[in-house]
């Protein structure tokens, strides 16, 4: 019952329990056979808009973080994320990202709101 944040690119753990990636974009150079994903929700990861005006340097991670939560909010993202919190009480759930500082992320974002 818990939730971790990973690279996409290390290799799978037979303790990952659910793989979700929660990327919007499919990793660069990585087949999808050798990612052994479960689920990839594309509703959970932060708009285009957003993900551009973050990794462009426009705002702080703080304001990031406030506007990709107002995001998952919306009705179709609030669903989801309920389906992952069940998943979480089930067992281990691995976040994956091709983010080089997932830390600094969405996916610890998310992470932390499944955690609660």
């Amino acid at each position: 019952m818990s939730v971790r944040v990973r690279r996409i690119y290390e290799p799978p753990e037979p303790d990952d329990g659910l793989r979700v990636l929660v990327d919007r974009l499919w990793p660069r150079g990585l087949a999808k056979e050798a990612a052994q994903i479960d689920a990839w929700p594309k509703e959970l990861t932060p708009s285009t808009e957003l993900r551009n005006w973050y990794h462009a340097g426009e705002g702080s991670y703080v304001e990031f973080r406030r506007r990709y939560e107002a995001e998952l909010d919306a009705p179709g993202a609030a669903e989801l994320l309920d389906g992952l919190r069940k998943s979480v009480r089930e067992g281990r759930v691995t976040l994956l990202t091709a983010s080089k500082r997932p830390e600094q992320g969405h996916a610890s974002v998310l992470a932390e709101l499944l955690g609660r």
